[in-house]
């Protein structure tokens, strides 16, 4: 069974002017719980039209090797640690991507590790746009423009 999740926000979800932030956001976490949270955060201040989740950072990749640019995430929320396949094998997996996909998305990591080999790791990677710890609020979140 896959863990993926697509929504999409309701027209009186949006900015003031009318219009979400980004067209689509992908959140990657293990946690069910951080995804619903997450989710209802980003649908209810439109931060994107629409949000998919993934469980697993595997099944995230499928979807990305074998969607129709059309359907690329703009921003992709991305969490540490998780089973299979972790936020940092997530990242070697997506440097394999054809460069205009890497280029369309913005990966944001969002982790509960306050190591700062995890930070420094994060922040050496050129697809990190953000390293941010959880819970994700909705002050960060309208403070991101990546």
């Amino acid at each position: 069974m896959s863990s993926q999740m697509i929504t999409q926000v309701s027209e009186s979800n949006t900015t003031q002017k009318g219009k979400a932030k980004y067209t689509t956001a992908m959140l990657i976490d293990d946690n069910s719980l951080d995804n619903f949270i997450n989710k209802k955060l980003i649908e209810t201040n439109g931060f994107a039209e629409r949000v998919i989740t993934y469980q697993l950072a595997t099944e995230a990749m499928e979807f990305l090797q074998s969607t129709s640019k059309d359907k690329w995430p703009d921003v992709i929320f991305l969490d540490i640690m998780m089973p299979e396949m972790d936020g940092f094998q997530f990242l070697e997996a997506f440097e394999k991507l054809p460069e205009d996909q890497r280029m369309q998305m913005k990966v944001v990591m969002l982790s509960t590790s306050e190591s700062f080999k995890d930070l420094n790791r994060a922040n050496k990677n050129p697809y990190v746009r953000k390293f941010l710890n959880k819970p994700l609020t909705l002050q960060v979140l309208q403070a991101i423009n990546v």
